[in-house]
């Protein structure tokens, strides 16, 4: 994976699943009037729904593919993509048969699977015959569904297809979009908040076609970074070498060297709320740079210097209501305990123990590892989406403000 662009959409995401029920032509100015609230959609079809409205036509609206089934894109794991940028699922229609199968844990086409892989909040909007809607398996499959923290709009009385009369209408699109527009007030967990956070690698050159560095992507501390801009905060990214990268509505600093990252990220610390320290510093610089190449017979004798300790440095100017987290890479067989030596040590509020064992994680999309900190749980991560790390960081990072600036 390392080496592809990576682009992080402006926006509040949303995934909009249709289902297949006659209140679908419904949701295509449901879809329209979320755009208009300054949401990014995204349609997932079910393959029963496109009977009453088409492919092309969901992307003509969304400007987005409309797939429907896990195999039309295996190349991009559609449900993984899907799942991590979602800030909301909003399920409009929900029939019947599609409620019993979220309330069985069914993962059979592409929107339940997606359901099943996220951690965002889901928005059921029913809309069935009255007789479907009373029945007792559907009484008690919304019963379920809310106990399980999954929001179900109640479906509205009036004329249905046909002849039909009663409760089971879909909701007119303006209630829905007041409904998606209150749940989302409660996702801007930094809103006002200042958050900087570093990516990528250092480079620390030894003459013009040489340099000591590592094998970061910054694909960690860029899913931060989006994820807090997801939650409302302004973002700096103080950027090393990183896989090409897209991060529209972040501010984005580039450097080169752990010295020239030292000095930016002591100039923005000052003016900030939170120090997200995800880049991978190169821990030694040679003591001088050749302006011309260096001859092979003559490279074991450059001397080398330890580079400054960024974190460490910078939590010695930490107010009391600003929070750091950290991050380490370890090999070890202990990662709780090498990760709280260093919590502890550089004065971090949270720390993030990559398990780097055999070179893993670097440029990929998966990671492993343990959220830790003093007062919280331990979080284990065991080759998930660094998306999901990232929303983790950013929701701990949220609750840490709020009891120090409280």
């Amino acid at each position: 994976m390392s080496g592809e662009k990576i682009i992080f959409p402006k926006g509040r995401q949303i995934v909009l699943g249709v289902t297949g029920g006659i209140a679908a032509y419904k949701a295509c100015d449901l879809l329209r009037r979320l755009q208009d609230a300054g949401f990014l959609i995204r349609v997932i079809p079910t393959q029963s729904s496109l009977n009453f409205v088409g492919r092309a036509t969901w992307e003509a609206l969304s400007g987005q593919p409309a797939l429907s089934t896990v195999w039309e894109n295996p190349a991009e794991v559609s449900h993984l993509a899907a799942a991590d940028n979602a800030d909301l699922i909003v399920i409009a229609p929900a029939t019947a048969d599609t409620i019993a199968k979220l309330t069985q844990g069914r993962a059979d086409d592409l929107l339940t699977t997606t359901v099943l892989a996220s951690s965002a909040p889901v928005l059921i909007v029913p809309a069935m015959h009255p007789n479907m809607w009373l029945n007792s398996a559907t009484v008690q499959n919304i019963e379920l569904l809310r106990s399980r923290g999954f929001i179900v709009m109640e479906p509205e009385v009036g004329r249905l297809s046909g002849k039909d009369f009663g409760v089971g209408r879909f909701p007119e699109s303006s209630k829905i979009v007041a409904q998606v527009l209150e749940i989302s007030k409660t996702e801007l967990l930094l809103e006002g908040k200042k958050v900087l956070v570093t990516a990528g690698g250092t480079r620390e050159e030894i003459d013009p076609v040489r340099f000591i560095g590592n094998k970061s992507s910054g694909r960690q501390g860029l899913a931060i970074a989006y994820q807090a801009l997801r939650s409302g905060a302004e973002v700096t990214v103080i950027a090393g070498h990183t896989d090409p990268f897209e991060l529209e509505g972040a501010r984005v600093i580039k450097v080169n060297t752990a010295l020239e990252m030292m000095s930016a990220v002591e100039n923005e610390f000052i003016n900030s709320d939170a120090l997200v320290m995800a880049a991978a510093v190169a821990d030694a610089r040679p003591v001088s740079t050749s302006t011309t190449k260096i001859k092979k017979a003559d490279l074991e004798s450059i001397e080398l210097t330890t580079n400054p300790d960024i974190l460490s440095r910078v939590a010695l100017s930490k107010r009391v209501n600003q929070v750091i987290v950290g991050f380490a890479a370890e090999t070890l067989d202990d990662l709780i305990k090498a990760g709280g030596e260093k919590l502890i040590g550089k004065k971090a509020d949270l720390l993030y123990v990559n398990d780097v064992s055999g070179g893993a994680i670097f440029g990929q999309d998966q990671t492993s590892g343990a959220l830790i900190g003093l007062g919280i749980e331990t979080v284990n991560f065991d080759g998930v989406s660094k998306h999901e790390v990232a929303k983790s960081i950013v929701a701990h990072m949220a609750k840490k403000l709020e009891k120090v600036n409280g």
